[in-house]
């Protein structure tokens, strides 16, 4: 599929949010027990798991855009298997511990924009994957956007 404007500004605006996030504002840094701070990085290192791992399972299907690769394949296996959007979901657990680490109001304000940002990248996204993979009303049926689903 042909890239859209669109494309280029979910992916001008994330790579803003991910600049920014690297900065920091002392005025809103905070104190947080130890337990939290031992949290934020167990949450941190869970988050930069799930992006290796999910690189590694999309392998040549990889692109910063939403709308997919010519020629890609839709993944419906590892962590896919019950997340649509697992490096989203990796990225978002790597900022909000790291955040919760170095005790940042300014790096989890950050955090909730993406959070703000992939909802609706996700959004378009799977629109354009619908275009492409007719299985994949099925597959969103199935699993969760960012978290597993839960069936009840």
């Amino acid at each position: 599929m042909k890239l859209q404007t669109a494309d280029r500004i979910f992916v001008l605006i994330q790579c803003i949010l991910f600049f920014l996030y690297i900065l920091e504002i002392p005025r809103l840094q905070f104190t947080i027990p130890n337990g939290i701070a031992i949290a934020g990085i167990l949450i941190a290192i869970i988050g930069f798991a799930t992006i290796l791992i999910t690189l590694l399972q999309l392998n040549k299907n990889l692109s910063p855009f939403p709308t997919p690769k010519l020629g890609s394949q839709l993944i419906q296996n590892g962590l896919y298997t019950y997340i649509r959007h697992p490096i989203y979901t990796g990225i978002l657990l790597l900022f909000l511990g790291y955040g919760l680490y170095v005790a940042s109001g300014y790096k989890l304000l950050i955090t909730l924009l993406l959070v703000v940002l992939f909802t609706y990248k996700s959004r378009y996204e799977e629109k354009r994957l619908a275009l492409v993979f007719k299985d994949y009303s099925n597959y969103k049926k199935k699993t969760g956007r960012f978290l597993p689903k839960i069936n009840v």
